[in-house]
């Protein structure tokens, strides 16, 4: 039994750990502008909840998941996103329902309930938080 409360006791802890330690991460990334053959691509900027470095990898990768994003950068501080992406592949509508269906509300959509309860708790944020900040 103590194995067992110990294992969990450090489980809880790295997660606690890497939601903490993640959040202070500062990483600097361009947004990408064009595309291979040159073309120009459309960039949007719009507010997407969340609480730490975890949030930003999941919110990122959910934003990249769709077909004619070139890049997404989640700004953890001002709880806003900015995307370039191939407009004759994609529309911004299609972004913010990636996002949502990993769990995270943005400025058009809300995030799909059974996705949040399944992140992480350090991930898990207030209904009323302000995006786009």
């Amino acid at each position: 039994m103590k194995k067992v409360i110990l294992s969990l006791f450090v489980v809880a802890s790295f997660a606690f750990v890497s939601c903490k330690g993640e959040s202070n991460t500062k990483t600097e990334t361009e947004v990408q502008t064009t595309t291979a053959d040159g073309k120009d691509l459309s960039m949007a900027t719009f507010g997407v909840r969340g609480n730490c470095g975890m949030c930003k990898t999941t919110i990122e990768k959910a934003a990249k998941s769709v077909d004619g994003v070139a890049s997404a950068i989640w700004d953890v501080k001002k709880k806003s996103i900015n995307v370039s992406y191939d407009e004759h592949k994609i529309n911004e509508k299609e972004i913010h329902k990636a996002i949502a269906a990993a769990g995270y509300d943005t400025d058009q959509a809300k995030g799909d309930k059974a996705a949040y309860k399944s992140l992480p708790k350090c991930c898990q944020y207030e209904g009323d938080q302000v995006m786009n900040q």
